[in-house]
């Protein structure tokens, strides 16, 4: 039997031997696009070379894509683990072409891979094909020679143009075209017909892999224009192969998820291998390691919310199976051994992977008690039905599934609104896929794109620049030939010493000249990876595109950056030699005046390990290294020793800049000449950003020094005050500190000793009502604590007692205390008392039935508030 990992090498060596490159699967977390969630398909880290952004030295490649869809336009998150073929977590076979081989080859290709090598029944294997695309039907029936009546055609679903499945395109507008599907026959016994009929969704044809076709450029009004260069993009799912090729229907009983599941089975006490408990946990844990690995952690919002999710499902469903222990975090090993040879990302993070899960079960389980109690405070004021977004609320925000708070509601008579939760939960899957669509941000048109070469960066070298080219402006992200005075714009330059925003570095700011114009630059922006966009406003003159211009950064504000981005460097490697090789940078600002870094960490920093940090960083800095740039390929940069950054997309050949021996990294950033230039590292910061992130803020330079400066005068001024030297100053401190806790002990005592006076005098001039003794006084200089000691005092002396006492602050404010002791418990409630004393007084308190405190105004009525008081002691008794 072929095991999952036999079906991946093969699928790579088969193409291999067909003149593809071979490329590593890309993060989960598409790199610098803030379109997606996540990488939901095996065309994400290619989808600026299909608009024309991004050229490639290859024209053909494959891969194995790490691909996951439980957010934005693909969520069935509630349906995984229920049906034989949704993941979260799922991998992409694909082989691709840039404008090389088309349909014939891709075609062939498939089925000999399928049939030949796989050895797949012919018989089996029909395929699908988009109505209008007789070429591909042809390709089926005379060169493949598959038989007419299994190679159905497709057409549009309600008749709307290109909605079809068998037409696939990135957007609602770009690259498109047709699409030609294989399909798998599991037999008879399976219930479902072909595509294209009415039971086309029963579990009999599984589709297995898609060719997609890219051919025409799709315009907004619908019009289709060919390209000029079409090309290939194929996925076929591992997990689907996988079942096919081991005879198996479900994805779920293929070796991979075997083996998961009976390790979850182990921890889990369960003997029942179908339960679907143990699906959704096996798929689970893959989704979630991975997410972890590629530098996602969990949060409530974004990518982090939706790791949660998935985390809480998984942990719910052990909790359905009886699991009251962490276990989640415990699959890591199995999952290392059955996936970390093929993504060294896994293994390399599974120590870091398992506890970041297991931080993220424990607070499960204090968010679980939370949750028990808000459904028996939603039980007690609904004593019918709990309401739908109530329901959704447990659901969403503590991880309660709709079945189990329908059990707890059942346990107490109650029923749930079915139909308010699913308007709830309709309500967040639009908005999720809103969120998950392509756009944002500053664009350009894709015709635009595929025209311009692109920005040649002379940053690196020079801060000015002559004799640039305007190639394009854009207002609103729309292209216009001309900029008058007043108007704001983004301007693109052929070439430009700009550097545009990426990798946590802020773009450049400054001035574009021309023949009488002026151009104000308040910001650079990378537009597609490719493109330097100037951002700002036209002070005087026309510009217009195809001039010829001058191009000026602000020099300062350049200069203090990089020696922010250099020492950022410098403390991501002090942090990892402090810390751990845990520390991953989780994002990073480099601004002209701080630079802040975001790192995983579960706990907080010692003031021990950050002086040590800054004590490595100058001593970095004082050695004065070299800045060395090394240009290489991807590959010969990672056995360089050179590190790669969460949340970057990095091309074949790569930037690389060490610093001595301690740190290297990817960057295309600007930085210092030498370290020596970065002057002084000071740090300003450390705390939590979120469950397991720390962050760093921390100055260098002149804004170091003027730090310093500035504690230095706050020292000295601390001194005077001391009476000393700032060396003393630390002495002098302790000093002043011991004499303040022995003034205060000595106040304590004057305090208890007056609360003791006041309660005698109080205690002698109680009022009896019925047979209560009640005591309502204002006393002068006590404060809360002094009152309730008062208080103590009165209820053991008068034992049946009513007392409210307000303390004068002086400040037109009283602090209130109440008290209720003996048999006068049984009908008065100091915590009403309170209460109806406060509230006339413009204050609030509340508390327990024998003891309540608060506050209220010092108003000109108290008095009469108070001597009011055995009044409403006698109504509350009846006397």
């Amino acid at each position: 039997m072929k095991t999952t990992a036999d079906i991946r090498r093969e699928f790579l060596e088969f193409f291999a031997e067909r003149g593809h490159t071979i490329v590593p699967s890309a993060s989960l977390v598409p790199g610098n696009d803030p379109t997606l969630l996540f990488t939901n398909s095996g065309m994400v880290q290619f989808k600026d070379v299909f608009l024309g952004a991004e050229k490639r030295s290859y024209v053909r490649v494959a891969d194995v894509q790490r691909c996951l869809r439980a957010g934005g336009k693909h969520n069935d998150l509630d349906q995984v683990g229920y049906t034989a073929r949704h993941h979260t977590f799922f991998e992409m076979l694909g082989n691709w072409s840039f404008g090389d081989y088309f349909k014939k080859e891709a075609i062939e290709w498939a089925w000999e891979l399928l049939t030949r090598v796989w050895q797949l029944p012919k018989e089996r294997l029909l395929a699908t094909v988009y109505h209008t695309d007789d070429e591909s039907y042809a390709i089926w029936r005379d060169v493949v020679g598959l038989p007419e009546d299994r190679i159905i055609r497709i057409g549009d679903n309600k008749g709307a143009p290109f909605a079809s499945d068998n037409f696939w395109q990135m957007a609602d507008t770009g690259p498109c075209g047709p699409c030609t599907e294989i399909f798998y026959d599991h037999g008879e016994n399976y219930a479902g017909g072909p595509p294209g009929s009415p039971d086309e969704d029963g579990d009999r044809y599984i589709e297995i892999w898609n060719n997609v076709f890219m051919q025409f450029d799709r315009a907004a009004d619908g019009t289709l224009t060919p390209l000029p260069a079409p090309c290939v993009d194929t996925g076929m799912g591992l997990e689907r192969i996988a079942a096919v090729l081991q005879h198996a229907h479900s994805n779920y009983e293929i070796d991979l998820f075997k083996t998961l599941i009976g390790r979850i089975a182990e921890l889990t006490n369960t003997t029942d291998l179908d339960n679907k408990s143990l699906r959704v946990i096996a798929d689970h844990i893959r989704a979630s390691s991975f997410l972890i690995a590629d530098g996602v952690l969990p949060s409530n919002e974004g990518r982090g919310y939706v790791l949660r999710r998935i985390i809480r499902r998984a942990l719910r469903h052990g909790w359905m199976l009886g699991v009251r222990e962490v276990f989640f975090h415990k699959l890591v090993d199995t999952l290392d051994a059955l996936m970390g040879e093929a993504y060294p990302v896994l293994r390399t993070q599974k120590d870091f992977i398992a506890r970041a899960l297991l931080a993220e079960e424990e607070r499960f389980a204090q968010t679980l008690d939370a949750g028990m109690r808000i459904f028996s405070d939603l039980a007690e004021r609904h004593p019918e039905t709990i309401p739908g977004v109530d329901a959704f609320r447990l659901y969403d925000t503590y991880g309660f599934p709709l079945d189990l708070t329908q059990d707890m509601a059942r346990e107490r008579g109650l029923q749930v609104d079915i139909d308010g939760f699913n308007v709830a939960m309709t309500q967040q899957k639009d908005t999720a896929r809103a969120a998950g669509k392509f756009g944002g941000g500053l664009t350009m048109p894709a015709e635009l794109v595929a025209q311009l070469s692109p920005t040649r960066f002379t940053g690196y070298d020079t801060l000015a620049g002559e004799g640039a080219q305007v190639v394009a402006i854009l207002i609103d992200n729309k292209p216009v030939q001309s900029l008058s005075a007043g108007q704001t714009a983004v301007v693109l330059l052929d070439a430009t010493p700009f550097y545009g925003e990426s990798g946590g570095q802020v773009g450049d700011a400054g001035i574009i000249e021309g023949d009488g114009l002026r151009f104000d630059v308040t910001d650079t922006k990378k537009i597609a990876g490719q493109f330097h966009a100037h951002v700002g406003s036209l002070s005087q003159g026309s510009l217009k595109v195809g001039d010829r211009v001058s191009a000026f950064v602000d020099e300062n504000r350049r200069r203090a950056t990089i020696l922010n981005h250099s020492a950022t460097h410098l403390l991501h490697a002090a942090l990892r030699e402090v810390l751990g090789n845990h520390v991953q940078q989780k994002g990073s600002l480099v601004a002209p005046d701080r630079l802040r870094f975001d790192f995983s960490h579960f706990e907080p920093m010692t003031r021990a390990q950050i002086r040590e940090i800054e004590r490595r960083v100058n001593h970095e800095v004082r050695a004065n290294h070299e800045g060395e740039v090394h240009n290489m390929g991807m590959q010969e940069a990672l056995d360089f020793g050179a590190m790669a950054l969460f949340g970057e997309k990095y091309g074949e050949n790569v930037r690389v800049l060490k610093f001595g021996p301690g740190s290297i990294e990817l960057c295309g950033g600007t930085h210092v000449g030498r370290t020596g230039d970065i002057g002084l590292f000071k740090i300003v910061s450390e705390g939590g950003v979120s469950a397991g992130v720390r962050r760093i803020e921390a100055v260098t330079g002149q804004d170091a020094l003027d730090l310093v400066d500035d504690f230095e005068q706050r020292l000295e001024e601390v001194a005077q005050q001391l009476g000393g030297t700032p060396r003393e100053a630390g002495d002098k401190l302790k000093s002043l500190v011991a004499q303040q806790k022995q003034l205060q002990k000595e106040l304590d005592a004057l305090k208890s000793k007056a609360a003791g006076n006041a309660t005698a005098d109080l205690g002698s001039n109680a009022v009896d009502v019925g047979g209560i003794k009640v005591v309502a006084a204002r006393v002068e200089g006590l404060d809360a604590k002094s009152l309730r000691d008062a208080m103590d005092r009165l209820k053991s002396q008068l034992q049946n007692a009513v007392i409210l006492l307000a303390g004068a602050d002086g400040q037109g404010k009283l602090a209130l205390v109440a008290g209720v002791s003996g048999d006068a418990g049984k009908s008065v409630n100091a915590g009403k008392l309170l209460g109806h004393v406060a509230g006339q007084l413009g204050g609030r308190g509340g508390g327990r039935a024998d003891m309540a405190q608060g506050g209220a105004d010092d108003l000109p009525n108290a008095a009469e508030v108070l001597a009011a008081v055995p009044a409403w002691v006698a109504s509350q008794t009846g006397v």
